[in-house]
């Protein structure tokens, strides 16, 4: 097959379009330097009226009720899903990772949480605060900087609490607790669950003249039409092009490897362009990837070479390994004191939490190390092609006749609306180096390009998690006289454990460290092996923590693209 080669020369590469290379593209872009982002999806912009879907309703839809595979909603704006045509992956025999992979411009920033957590100093040295794991070779005081910039920057609401490993920071004014969540607060304070303000990447006030504010549609997983939420294109890859940044995006390109010279030194990449099933090849003075802790490790497993027999930045045999996901178990209880609603009661808000409650435990007193925090979800939102419930099976909690049609389903429905509370607990697992991707000798994907083997299994740790989730919320919501929604899953069901990878946090595949053979990058996300490749997405973390990782994704993108910028001022690489 004949590859064809670009004569331009960019001074950087950025493999990735989501959160730590959109950071990367902004501040690398404004810094005067020409770069090139390659992006495996296709273009996206929420403003868009040809792709927009906020503020659609429900009977748009097509299907008019019926339900769709979409894992997300049919109206969720991430192009991509946890299986992808075309292009597998496989595990090894009795293990299982479900690998989400969002195909767009700006990647799965289009659809997240937006739940913008900082680590505390604890969650940078975990070894050192209960043996487990490893520390990472820099503390929070190494990251406050840019995690202060990138409040600032892109906007998060919150309050200043004071807590030792729940940094504060500087916060937009969080919107007031819903009806369903004050009845949250009063329930989880009765069992010493603290609960303080949410703490999101939503704007509750202009931060600059290019992005709204936050008028409570609810329907922040479509990604914001007046770019009122984080998205990596319209807050950071959109904004360094209006300024005047050599910013080129090459979209719906599929990386196959990082090419190096024969001195091992990278010098561009090639990918497949989806759209004429050709390759091609661009050249550059830096590499950056960002495609995805497992993306990322990947290329680097099928950039092999004379010089790099084992995998691009692998000659500690650890692309890939020390892979974990945050922890995550969730149940649902319905509250007779939100029966029976007349009239709702201040449910403006976000399409997210307005409170949370951050991980208060002590270890020492528990089966398992580290800790989890719990999202609250509830209120009086538009419906989704249908309820999600059935409003019938829950009179049997109130003695009720269960079945009915016409006036008595309706009246049931009216009844319920707004009665349900439901709780996720997301939680820290611990990194091992059995926990692992690499490449599949024998399976390609449709572009001819090696995929993923998967080998992961939880430990008990993770289990013993779960359970303490599960007892939580079922205290809480007896705190707040209601009733759990179905049956509490036990030991046979590891208490509701969500399999690895679906809670979409997964890193550690490149982990830092200050010895090459014990890590891949060193502490500015250099590759040991190779001085002018970087990896700014979630595969450099040692550890994850009690919080979503996007944040500490983006401070730590800003703080490599700092290093790339003084390194090549000086002439290092």
């Amino acid at each position: 097959m004949q590859i064809k080669e670009s004569s331009e020369i960019f001074d950087v590469i950025i493999v990735g379009s989501g959160a730590g290379g959109g950071m990367a593209t902004k501040q690398l872009a404004d810094a005067g330097l020409n770069v090139a982002v390659v992006e495996a999806g296709p273009f996206f912009d929420p403003a868009d009226p040809k792709t927009m879907t906020q503020l659609k309703q429900p009977y748009d839809s097509p299907r008019r009720g019926a339900g769709t595979d979409r894992a997300f909603g049919e109206w969720d704006m991430s192009w991509g899903d946890w299986e992808v045509e075309g292009e597998p992956y496989t595990h090894a025999e009795g293990t299982e990772f479900r690998w989400w992979r969002a195909r767009m411009l700006g990647g799965r920033t289009n659809h997240w949480g937006r739940i913008s957590l900082r680590f505390g100093p604890k969650d940078f040295k975990g070894k050192t605060r209960d043996g487990h794991g490893d520390d990472w070779p820099i503390g929070y005081e190494d990251v406050k900087p840019y995690y202060d910039k990138l409040d600032k920057l892109i906007g998060v609401f919150g309050t200043n609490e004071g807590r030792e490993n729940d940094p504060d920071g500087f916060f937009l004014p969080p919107p007031k607790p819903r009806l369903h969540e004050l009845f949250y607060i009063n329930g989880a304070k009765k069992s010493n669950v603290p609960v303080i303000p949410g703490r999101l990447s939503m704007l509750t006030k202009r931060i600059n003249a290019d992005r709204g504010v936050c008028f409570y549609c609810g329907q922040c997983g479509r990604s914001c039409q007046i770019y009122a939420d984080f998205s990596a294109g319209s807050c950071l890859i959109f904004p360094a092009q209006k300024s005047g940044g050599q910013v080129k995006l090459f979209v719906n390109s599929m990386v196959r490897e990082v090419l190096t010279n024969e001195e091992g030194k990278a010098t561009g990449v090639s990918y497949i362009n989806k759209e004429d099933r050709k390759e091609y090849t661009l050249r550059g003075k830096v590499v950056v990837l960002a495609a995805s802790a497992c993306s990322s490790a990947r290329i680097l497993l099928n950039s092999k070479s004379k010089q790099h027999p084992n995998g691009l930045g692998n000659s500690s045999n650890l692309v890939g390994r020390y892979l974990h996901d945050s922890t995550g178990s969730g149940a649902a209880g319905v509250i007779p004191g939100l029966l029976n609603r007349k009239t709702s009661y201040n449910e403006d808000g976000v399409g997210g939490m307005h409170v949370y409650s951050p991980w208060w435990g002590d270890n020492s007193k528990l089966n398992f190390p580290r800790g989890y925090h719990i999202e609250v979800w509830g209120g009086m939102s538009q419906p989704n092609y249908g309820f999600g419930w059935d409003p019938n099976a829950l009179n049997q909690y109130f003695g009720l006749k269960s079945g009915g049609y016409g006036d008595s389903l309706r009246d049931d429905v009216k009844k319920y609306y707004g009665s349900v509370i439901g709780f996720g607990g997301r939680g820290e697992a611990i990194a091992y180096k059995d926990n692992y991707c690499e490449i599949d000798p024998t399976t390609v994907d449709q572009f001819g390009i090696p995929v993923l083997k998967f080998n992961y299994k939880h430990s008990e740790y993770e289990v013993n998690q779960a359970k303490h989730m599960q007892d939580t919320f079922e205290e809480i919501i007896h705190n707040m006289g209601g009733h759990y929604l179905g049956e509490k899953p036990g030991k046979d069901k590891d208490y509701g454990l969500n399999k690895p990878g679906e809670i979409i946090h997964e890193v550690g595949t490149t982990r830092m460290g200050d010895d090459p053979k014990t890590s891949v990058t060193n502490k500015f996300q250099q590759l040991h092996d190779v001085d002018n490749v970087f990896i700014v997405d979630a595969g450099v973390f040692v550890s994850q923590a009690d919080k979503n990782c996007t944040w500490t994704i983006m401070a730590l993108s800003w703080r490599a693209s700092d290093y790339i910028i003084e390194q090549l001022k000086a002439q290092n690489i």
